[in-house]
């Protein structure tokens, strides 16, 4: 009767250490910025669609003066492996916004009726050149250097982010893959 006593303490210590493991994980998840948690200057929900694109409330912005790789497009490391840099791109845009303090401004709509917007988050006053200085979006429309050319000499030289391998220019990726819906 003592050893199944003493079993049973033991075990019971054990489940009280993997439950308390448990609960700090789940605190230690709920902590971290999610895509579903942000939130702009005002406390209205962003959500990251892509590298380069916005949802605050029912307002679709992009950022001006970029293109990043689209959600679903793959790259090539220096060895030849794809990797997933659309996913990185907006990873990268939504690690940004989760500093806080996010201030989008317009000007003007693109062809799609989206809002084109310079933002800033708390520690840069410029969103879009954060993004291309790492390497996950490029200066310009993809038809013009735009205004990021020191930004983007700096990734291709360092070799961030898309820059790191080959890649397919945003806009020749969104031509051969044409939207279905």
């Amino acid at each position: 009767m003592a050893i199944l006593a003493l079993w049973m303490k033991r075990w019971l210590r054990r489940l009280g250490a993997l439950l308390l493991l448990a609960v700090l994980l789940v605190v230690l998840a709920l902590m971290r910025p999610s895509a579903d948690r942000l939130t702009d200057a005002g406390g209205t929900r962003v959500y990251v669609q892509d590298g380069d694109s916005l949802r605050i409330a029912n307002h679709v912005l992009r950022l001006e003066g970029v293109d990043a790789v689209e959600l679903h497009q793959l790259c090539r490391a220096s060895d030849g492996a794809q990797w997933s840099c659309g996913i990185e791109a907006r990873e990268a845009l939504a690690a940004l916004v989760a500093r806080g303090g996010l201030v989008c401004e317009s000007r003007a709509s693109d062809r799609f009726g989206r809002a084109l917007a310079r933002c800033s988050v708390e520690g840069s006053n410029d969103v879009a050149a954060d993004l291309v200085a790492q390497g996950w979006a490029m200066s310009g429309d993809g038809r013009d250097n735009g205004r990021y050319r020191a930004e983007q000499a700096a990734a291709q030289r360092a070799k961030r982010g898309i820059w790191r391998g080959g890649f397919e220019r945003p806009g020749a990726w969104r031509a051969a893959h044409p939207r279905t819906d």
